[in-house]
């Protein structure tokens, strides 16, 4: 029995190649880690506030360990917590087209001056910002407002 309140965007998986796995090379854990407490702080001001644990610090290391991984480095969220599934992980949280919105500006505001404060390699910052547009959207769990999911 499926849930009638669980939106599945009807675009499906993302259809985007992962990020380049030569970007934890070029920046290293450290600026992963700084790279994703900013994103976090930038979330801690946001209208999807609400969305995300008390301790957002805390919050920041699990996204953290999940892109240090897929970017190339040791497979500390695997390790940690399992096999990513991250829809799953995330249906417990009611997510908007518009909260994705909201997400991915706070992402795009950390990311515009990435190459200069966190190594970020320029080249893979496209590639990237695709994944994280298809990654997003397939965890948007709720209708547009007016809209059956």
């Amino acid at each position: 029995m499926t849930d009638p309140d669980i939106h599945v965007p009807p675009e499906g998986p993302p259809r985007v190649p992962m990020p380049s796995r030569e970007i934890h090379a070029a920046m290293g854990e450290a600026a992963v880690v700084q790279m994703c407490r900013d994103f976090y702080a930038e979330l801690e001001t946001s209208p999807i506030r609400h969305l995300f644990a008390e301790d957002m610090a805390r919050a920041s290391e699990h996204i953290a360990s999940y892109l240090v991984e897929i970017f190339g480095g040791p497979p500390r969220f695997s390790a940690r917590f399992g096999p990513p599934m991250m829809r799953a992980r995330h249906l417990r949280f009611a997510i908007t087209p518009a909260d994705r919105d909201v997400w991915l500006s706070c992402f795009r505001a950390v990311l515009a001056d990435a190459p200069a404060r966190y190594g970020f390699p320029a080249e893979h910052l496209p590639g990237f910002l695709a994944w994280l547009e298809g990654l997003s959207a397939w965890m948007v769990n709720r209708p547009p407002p007016g809209r059956a999911g």
